[in-house]
């Protein structure tokens, strides 16, 4: 259930579903990694989450990158919208990319690739939290401004990446940006929602509509 304001205009961060990605690539901004068919019906799952709740939907905004455009599908269709591309939602730069996340040419594997890890709290080995939390929240406004300024009713549908998504979660959270990637909650098709109230965003509701297919899905090549 989601508590906020009845009245209020929600956004609602959205990851994308489970990669068609068999080799365990990080993929990070490389093009052409399409949602597998789990995935799919995992960002189907994520859209009639929130159809059913009653909430509606008056803008779509999406990271350009392939995964998340496909994700966003369900909602353009579930609530006749367009899907609009935000590059302030994509994926962030990675030195790893096009490595694998297991066997021996597992990036944490090889000693050469260790110099990248030098700074955690950066992070050294891509774009800095900081610079990821800025971008992420920065849009989070310009969105609801434009629904806001344009008369649109409805609530706004961000679709993005694991990493935006948890990032921006900690800022609004007051928490501290660095943190240990492997224990980030925000799985396939999560949607995590926040109000702005008084001026200030605050998180009102944390939900994965695909929980059921998580089980058997994989989650490799965030980064």
């Amino acid at each position: 259930m989601i508590k906020h304001n009845k009245n209020s205009r929600l956004v609602h961060l959205v990851r994308h579903g489970e990669v068609d990605n068999p080799e365990g690539i990080l993929y990070g901004r490389i093009p052409g990694f399409k949602l597998s068919e789990r995935g799919h019906m995992m960002a189907q799952l994520a859209a009639d989450h929130l159809a059913d709740s009653g909430r509606k939907i008056g803008a779509l905004y999406a990271s350009p990158l392939l995964r998340a455009q496909q994700s966003a599908q369900p909602f353009a269709e579930k609530f006749g919208l367009e899907v609009n591309s935000a590059g302030a939602l994509i994926e962030p730069k990675n030195k790893f990319e096009g490595m694998r996340t297991r066997g021996v040419r597992a990036a944490l594997q090889d000693p050469a690739q260790w110099p990248k890890l030098w700074n955690p709290l950066l992070p050294s080995w891509g774009e800095p939290y900081a610079r990821i939390a800025r971008r992420a929240t920065r849009f989070m406004d310009y969105a609801l401004q434009e629904v806001e300024a344009c008369q649109i009713p409805g609530d706004v549908v961000l679709v993005s990446h694991q990493a935006v998504i948890w990032v921006a979660h900690r800022k609004l959270n007051g928490l501290p940006l660095p943190h240990n990637p492997a224990k980030r909650r925000c799985e396939l098709s999560s949607v995590t929602t926040f109000e702005k109230r008084y001026g200030r965003w605050r998180e009102v509701a944390y939900v994965s509509p695909a929980q059921g297919l998580i089980v058997s899905g994989k989650d490799t090549g965030a980064v």
